[in-house]
């Protein structure tokens, strides 16, 4: 399973970190993918100081066991799972942990433009087939080894192997003789080309709009990640992915699973120094905002309810931001399961659910009811001809009739012998507990019969979908850059049993040209597609508040990055 579908709607103490990633996720690095000439139409980051912010008003109510660091930030995390390498990461928890990890060659600002990171500028070609990447001058992994063009090309090589089956969107890109390489026929890759240590070009098959922030994504050591390389053969990763050599701001001190993720600042890192040596990611469970007021965390992050915002504004000691991730949430169905693959039924059940009670009134209006595969913060966002589909008991039943799901015994639809059944599954929370209430009553309206199974632990979740168990499960996209992120699930296989010719022909459209308008057309129309065809239930955008210890500065949170790209200026007044 790809990051994408693994930044779940479970309960994560700091909400609003994000792995450089899904990549993608869902992308340890690999996701953050914005077109050079498509910034996203709305900042959504919100910095120390800035109109929104809701400031301390007591800062004398600081926890001792706050005022007595005075190099260590700590913030919270859902468990990870230990897999540290960009590309062969478990989740996007694992993301977290690299995004402090490692630098991409290309960043992007808070408007989604491209902004340099380890390369320190770069060429597009006029037919925007090939990029040339100057990489700056003495960067070192963080044991001091050089970094080079050859271990750029190495990363970029690896991610079109065979047996590479990460969530990378680099393999995607059809780099000019990547196929000869994957079938073997070749050992290296044609469009690779190191000209030097410091340059290098890649030349693509055909443009792909996403491509330079892809292509631009972390890089791995050669001597480290690539000494034990076979062409065709990635399974050794997993045995380094617990010991990560990066690029980062900082490296990696020490794991204790189930308890915390320990950092120091990196002393070879190419830019700034962290301004605070030491970061905690406290992974061991625990009530949020028990670890907020006692001290043992800085920053978590919480659901925008005005109960939440109250509560936080009595503490005193902690700045309050609003702000809203690039993200949706949705439900995953298994279409696998002969009923699911029915539109009817898909569409039935959307209408059948209460969304707005679930996500927005039980929420203290904390969220929107969303319809498609984006963010509204994104310049792609529409809702011109998408179905609400507002909660509709009556157009659910007459929908799941003309499927062929009639009523029988004990009330439950059935088709062919088979009984119309929902195996949802969830993780433990205060959420999950408000959706099966309301599921529960409505699906039972509908002739549905409901079978919740809620897990403590996240892991444990990811395994049973990997399974195939399951009709329907609770997921959240990471963080979005391009539009073409929140769409990656329905083209790469992750959404099973999904294949619409058209919604692919769409996909490839919308990466293929670099004009924003044109790409905005192409996804309007993508867009109400999906809306139509209901690949997965969408069901909210959500709202949070971060609150964070008022000593600390320098803070703010991108629509992107989350966290990672200012933690290191993070100072301890």
């Amino acid at each position: 399973m790809k990051k994408l579908t693994l930044a779940a709607t479970s309960a994560v103490l700091a909400g609003t970190l994000l792995f450089a990633a899904c990549s993608n996720n869902s992308n340890g690095g690999s996701g953050n993918q914005a077109p050079a000439n498509s910034p996203a139409a709305s900042n959504t980051s919100a910095s120390q100081g800035s109109p929104e912010t809701i400031q301390a008003s007591d800062i004398s109510k600081l926890p001792d066991q706050a005022k007595k660091r005075t190099d260590t930030i700590i913030v919270g995390l859902t468990d990870p799972s230990g897999a540290f390498t960009p590309y062969f990461q478990q989740s996007g928890y694992d993301g977290n942990v690299s995004s402090l990890l490692y630098t991409p060659l290309v960043t992007v600002d808070d408007k989604g433009a491209p902004q340099p990171g380890l390369a320190e500028k770069w060429e597009v070609s006029p037919d925007s087939l090939t990029y040339t990447f100057h990489l700056r001058k003495d960067l070192k992994f963080s044991d001091g080894s050089p970094l080079t063009s050859d271990d750029v090309a190495f990363t970029w090589t690896i991610l079109n192997d065979k047996s590479y089956d990460g969530d990378s969107q680099v393999n995607t890109l059809g780099i000019k003789g990547s196929a000869a390489y994957k079938d073997g026929s070749a050992t290296t890759i044609e469009g690779i080309k190191v000209v030097d240590p410091q340059i290098l070009s890649v030349t693509l098959e055909k443009p792909n709009a996403a491509a330079l922030v892809l292509l631009g994504s972390d890089v791995l050591s050669k001597a480290y990640y690539g000494k034990d390389y076979k062409q065709g053969d990635l399974g050794y990763m997993k045995q380094l992915s617990s010991k990560p050599l990066g690029t980062g701001p900082y490296k990696l001190e020490k794991f204790l699973p189930g308890q915390e993720v320990r950092f120091t600042a990196n002393d070879n890192y190419y830019g700034e120094k962290p301004k605070t040596k030491n970061f905690i990611y406290k992974t061991s469970e625990g009530d949020t905002w028990q670890y907020l007021e006692t001290g043992e965390v800085d920053y978590a992050s919480f659901s925008a309810t005005t109960e939440n915002i109250d509560k936080l504004k009595s503490l005193g000691f902690v700045n309050i931001v609003p702000y809203t991730p690039s993200t949706y949430s949705y439900l995953q169905l298994n279409f696998e399961h002969k009923a699911l693959d029915d539109k009817k039924v898909r569409q039935a059940l959307t209408y059948g659910l209460d969304r707005q009670s679930i996500y927005v009134d039980a929420n203290q209006g904390a969220g929107v009811v969303a319809n498609i595969p984006s963010s509204p913060i994104s310049w792609a966002y529409t809702e011109d001809n998408i179905n609400p589909y507002k909660f509709d008991t009556e157009k659910a039943k007459s929908l799941l009739d003309e499927a062929g799901w009639t009523v029988g015994s004990g009330g439950i639809r059935e088709k062919d012998g088979e009984k119309l059944k929902i195996h949802y599954l969830g993780t433990k929370s205060k959420n999950t507990d408000i959706f099966i209430a309301v599921a529960k009553e409505n699906f039972a309206a509908l002739g549905i019969e409901f079978e919740p199974e809620v897990f403590a632990d996240f892991n444990a979740l990811v395994s049973k979908v990997e399974g195939g168990d399951y009709d329907m499960v609770s997921f959240s996209t990471p963080l979005l850059t391009d539009p073409a992120d929140g769409l990656l699930q329905f083209v790469d296989g992750e959404i099973k049993g999904y294949d619409n010719p058209k919604f692919k022909e769409l996909y490839e459209k919308g990466l293929a040209t670099t004009d924003m308008e044109e790409r905005k057309a192409i996804y309007k129309e993508t867009f109400q597609l999906l809306n139509d065809d209901l690949p997965v239930i969408f069901t909210n955008y959500k709202k949070s508040v971060y609150a964070y210890n008022a000593r600390i500065e320098n803070l703010s949170v991108s629509p992107f990055y989350g966290l990672a790209s200012s933690l290191p200026n993070w100072t301890l007044k």
